[in-house]
């Protein structure tokens, strides 16, 4: 299972599906699981919680991430079944006014990989509420403790001026500007996440990303259909001479 994700990543054509870290909603993430498969993408990524990752597992073939931002949360999902964690995706946090500052984010990745199976992959998301200076800093850092792969964000502090394209780009700003800036300050994949399209996919893999993850696109859909082709959609977007 990590074995697909570690060669998406090197051919930087890893397209990761998203739940949230906060859904619990089993009709809702069976939806998204269904979607992820049908549409083609790499894996998914599910809130932490053992009958979500039975569901999954059970659902489809597609490799299982759970996202959880305590330790030893992340290290039970590997218990449960879950093929690679990350600590993160902490987009859902901030409208309650939660905040991870950079040394947290150290101790907590620490603190995980100590916990984990060795061999387990990690992914760690970078806060986009630090500087791209202090992004740069932790990320190097967080190779350092263990982390095996980066995730950026930014979307929700985006805030488009525009429609159409031209707002998709606003939108995407932020964690293009990381995807960049980390992707060159370290030697692991970083992953581009957060308020992307299929406008600014093929922006963040030039970037230098090794691959996205998209949940707000998904999730928003009420139907099933609709969703799977929205993946496709995604995938689809991925340049074709850097695809699996």
């Amino acid at each position: 299972m990590v074995n697909t994700i570690q060669a998406a990543l090197k051919a930087r054509s890893c397209v990761k599906i998203i739940s949230g870290l906060n859904n619990f909603d089993r009709a809702q993430v069976a939806r998204v699981v269904r979607a992820a498969q049908q549409g083609g993408a790499t894996y998914v990524d599910i809130a932490c919680d053992r009958e979500l990752v039975a569901l999954a597992k059970k659902m489809s073939p597609l490799p299982v991430c759970v996202s959880a931002v305590t330790a030893p949360e992340l290290a039970q999902a590997i218990h449960w079944g879950a093929d690679l964690v990350e600590l993160g995706n902490f987009d859902s946090f901030y409208a309650q006014g939660r905040l991870f500052g950079a040394e947290e984010v150290l101790a907590l990745t620490r603190e995980t990989r100590a916990l984990l199976p060795q061999g387990t992959l990690l992914t760690v998301t970078v806060p986009h509420t630090l500087t791209l200076v202090e992004q740069v800093h932790l990320a190097q850092a967080l190779v350092q403790a263990g982390a095996d792969c980066l995730q950026t964000e930014g979307g929700t502090s985006a805030q488009p001026q525009q429609g159409g394209t031209l707002g998709l780009i606003q939108k995407a700003a932020p964690t293009l500007a990381s995807a960049y800036e980390l992707s060159r300050a370290v030697e692991i994949p970083v992953l581009c996440a957060s308020g992307l399209s299929v406008v600014t996919i093929p922006m963040a893999l030039a970037a230098g990303a090794c691959g996205v993850g998209v949940g707000q696109a998904i999730n928003r859909l009420n139907d099933e259909v609709a969703m799977a082709a929205t993946v496709r959609s995604l995938v689809e977007a991925v340049p074709q001479l850097i695809r699996v």
